[in-house]
């Protein structure tokens, strides 16, 4: 019988067998096989990543621009070159879909080639005679070691958009990737080292709330970046906080799709399949509501059909619209909420609870589910469910769809299909979410442009990714200089002559 493997830790640029006696099995959510175990690391390890950080933070920091350019530059290759490896990874440890999960690693590519731009970024500015005599200038400058704590949802995508930035402008990082999957991102991190950042520049530690927390409380840490769950991040951004330390928290969401009657209704119906579906529905920018307004209400028949014919398999199978979720623990609570929007009165129109997959009978599968007639005050519209269910609200005009947005206290966001320019303009003006897409059915910008989640979906002023990154990443200071030109007097002199 085969050992099970154990995932190793990152420290000072080498994997690192872990002494710790906790350690937690992580599963393939189609067959529920245990494929490899994963240590929660000792205090003792975290202080040594961290220290390691620190001492590489001493030289790193001084490296030129181009240098740490250099390596984003084969960073971004390296990973194109290991795109299939790293889905593969991605999909036995989480469910996605290999599709999906390529295309995740394609997203973590971009979060990479924007960090080779961000030297441009990180120019200061410089005033000379703001007084007489007297030149003003800021010089934008590293943070020091820098920490970030992702979700199971992307642990290619998450990743690439915390340390790329980080490390490229002058920091140094310790990784604590999902104890759920962290194969994928510490593959990442692997190649980050082969594309040549020095030994301790980037470290990876395993483990649960405890090494959050221990991020959380370290005086050598300086900014702390999370991207997860609502309650978890909520957490780690106030106990951040009283720590003294910079933090922002990407956290849960509701996000609404609006399709007008003017919509183009194949692109708009397509397009909420993979939108709500997609990823089993285990994204936080998933849209987990459907507002249909007025003569929209009746292409629903339709898309209950489309979602219907979804292929529901194993993430290795090339033809499968979604995979399993991540465990039992999030199917028995996806199938619990399902069971709440009936009890509550919403009206079921496509059932998914009952789905089985040939050879993977133990597999964590939920089927598309869609629930018709829902209101605010319902269990389904009010918590986020991260799985394949998708909430259908009725409404007779785009203002009563924009108010009906409005009252969620979630903004991470929002889309809306429609032919008619001054609807869309009247959308992305009045909609309160911070992020928006017309005839875009999930709206992730580009990474050259910053994740602008806002209101309950973030806390913290700036978020991934683009400008807001690079500020969050750097400090700003501000010299005020005087030199006295001795030598002008002595050219004087010379002239004079």
């Amino acid at each position: 019988m085969n050992e099970i493997p154990r995932i190793p830790l990152l420290i000072g640029g080498k994997l690192v067998q872990s002494t710790t006696k906790e350690w937690r099995d992580i599963i393939n959510p189609a067959t529920q096989e245990v494929i490899a175990r994963v240590p929660f690391a000792t205090p003792e390890e975290l202080n040594h990543a961290v220290s390691d950080a620190a001492e590489a933070f001493k030289t790193w920091r001084n490296v030129s621009q181009a240098k740490r350019q250099q390596v984003m530059i084969n960073l971004a290759r390296l990973l194109r070159e290991n795109t299939t490896r790293i889905a593969e990874a991605l999909s036995h440890e989480h469910g996605k879909t290999l599709p999906d999960a390529e295309g995740e690693v394609g997203r973590g590519i971009e979060a990479v080639e924007h960090a080779i731009s961000v030297n441009t970024l990180q120019l200061g500015e410089f005033a000379e005679n703001a007084a007489t005599g007297i030149d003003v200038y800021s010089i934008i400058q590293p943070l020091g070691v820098c920490a970030g704590i992702t979700a199971f949802n992307f642990p290619v995508m998450l990743p690439c958009w915390m340390f790329p930035v980080a490390v490229t402008v002058g920091n140094t990082f310790v990784l604590k990737p999902s104890e759920q999957d962290p194969t994928a991102s510490l593959m990442v991190a692997q190649l980050a080292l082969e594309a040549g950042l020095p030994p301790g520049v980037l470290n990876v530690v395993h483990g649960g709330p405890e090494t959050a927390n221990a991020l959380c409380d370290h005086p050598d840490i300086k900014a702390i970046s999370f991207i997860g769950s609502t309650r978890v991040g909520t957490h780690i951004y106030e106990r951040a906080s009283a720590a003294g330390k910079r933090c922002q928290a990407m956290m849960g969401a509701k996000n609404h799709s609006v399709i007008m009657p003017d919509a183009d209704r194949e692109a708009a119906l397509n397009s909420m399949l993979g939108a709500a579906f997609g990823a089993a529905g285990e994204r936080c920018m998933a849209i987990s509501v459907l507002v249909l307004v007025g003569e929209a209400q009746k292409w629903l028949p339709d898309f209950v059909e489309r979602a219907r014919k979804l292929r529901v398999n194993v993430g290795m199978d090339r033809k499968a619209d979604l995979g399993p979720l991540v465990s039992p623990r999030a199917k028995e609570r996806v199938l619990g909420l399902i069971q709440k929007g009936v009890d509550e009165g919403a009206e079921l129109v496509l059932d998914g609870r009952n789905i089985k997959v040939a050879g993977y009978e133990k597999g964590n599968f939920v089927g598309p589910t869609i629930f018709s007639k829902v209101k605010g005050d319902m269990t389904i519209y009010n918590e986020e469910i991260f799985g394949p269910v998708l909430s259908v609200v009725l409404v007779d005009t785009l203002e009563e769809a924009v108010d009906f947005i409005n009252g969620n206290p979630n903004g991470n966001g929002t889309s809306i299909f429609t032919q008619d320019g001054g609807a869309a303009r009247y959308f992305q003006n009045n909609v309160g979410v911070g992020q928006i897409g017309i005839n875009i059915p999930i709206p992730v910008p580009v990474a050259w442009f910053s994740f602008t989640g806002s209101r309950a979906s973030k806390l913290g002023d700036l978020g991934p990714n683009g400008k807001q990154a690079v500020y969050f990443w750097t400090q700003t200071k501000t010299v005020t200089a005087r030199w006295t030109a001795h030598h002008t007097e002595v050219n004087t002199t010379i002239a004079m002559r």
